[in-house]
C-alpha cells in the first residue's frame, strides 16, 4: 500500500532542531559532512544485514519499512550528489523536480534486494563524501534552486541533505522497536 505523500517543506530543519530525530543542522561542522555521509552509509549496511522479514515489514500503515527507507536514502545520495555537482560547476542551477513518493512506488522499493541496496548505498556515499570534502572557501556560498522555489547555498544544502539519512535511521530504529513490541 502506498504511503500518503509527505508534503512538508523540511527546509525548516536549517533553523531549528528536528523534534522527531533531534538533529540540529546548525551544529553541523561543514568539514565533517563527508565523514558523516560515510558513517551514515556504514550504519545502513548494518540495518540491511537484518533478516528480510524485518526489513520488509512496515511498523504501521503510514510508515515505510526499513528496506523502503534504505532505498529512499540510496536515491537521495545519488540525487543530491548530482545536485551538489551542479552547484559546484554551474552558476545558480535549477534542480529538476523529484517526487520521492512516486519513486518509491515506481521502483518498487518494497521488493528490492537488501544486499543490492546496501551495495548501492555504499557506492553512492563515497563519491558524495569526496565531493563534500572537496568544497572549500567561497564554494560553500555557491547556490542552487529547488523546483519549489527553495534556494540553497552549498553550506545550507549540506546541512539540509545530511538530516535526511540521519533522520531515516531514527525512523528505522523506531520501526524496529514497534515491530519488536508486536512480536513481529
Amino acid at each position: 500500500m502506498p504511503i500518503e505523500p509527505d508534503t512538508k517543506d523540511w527546509t525548516w530543519v536549517l533553523d531549528r532542531p528536528c523534534p522527531e530525530c533531534g538533529f540540529d543542522a546548525r551544529a553541523v561542522e561543514l568539514d565533517q559532512v563527508g565523514q558523516m555521509v560515510r558513517d551514515n552509509a556504514a550504519e545502513w549496511q548494518q540495518v540491511l544485514a537484518r533478516p528480510r522479514d524485518e526489513l520488509t515489514t512496515r511498523p504501521s500503515d503510514d510508515r515505510w519499512s526499513a528496506l523502503e527507507y534504505a532505498c529512499h536514502v540510496r536515491d537521495v545520495l545519488r540525487l543530491y550528489d548530482q545536485r551538489l555537482a551542479l552547484m559546484l560547476t554551474e552558476d545558480d542551477p535549477d534542480f529538476a523536480n523529484w517526487d520521492q513518493d512516486a519513486a518509491a512506488v515506481a521502483d518498487r522499493y518494497d521488493e528490492q534486494d537488501p544486499a543490492l541496496v546496501a551495495a548501492a548505498i555504499d557506492q553512492a556515499a563515497g563519491p558524495m563524501a569526496d565531493r563534500f570534502e572537496s568544497v572549500s572557501g567561497d564554494a560553500w556560498q555557491r547556490t542552487g534552486n529547488r523546483s519549489d522555489g527553495a534556494t540553497f547555498t552549498v553550506d545550507t544544502f549540506a546541512r539540509y541533505f545530511i538530516h535526511d539519512p540521519v533522520h531515516h535511521l531514527v525512523d528505522v530504529a523506531r520501526g524496529f522497536a514497534v515491530l519488536a513490541e508486536r512480536g513481529a
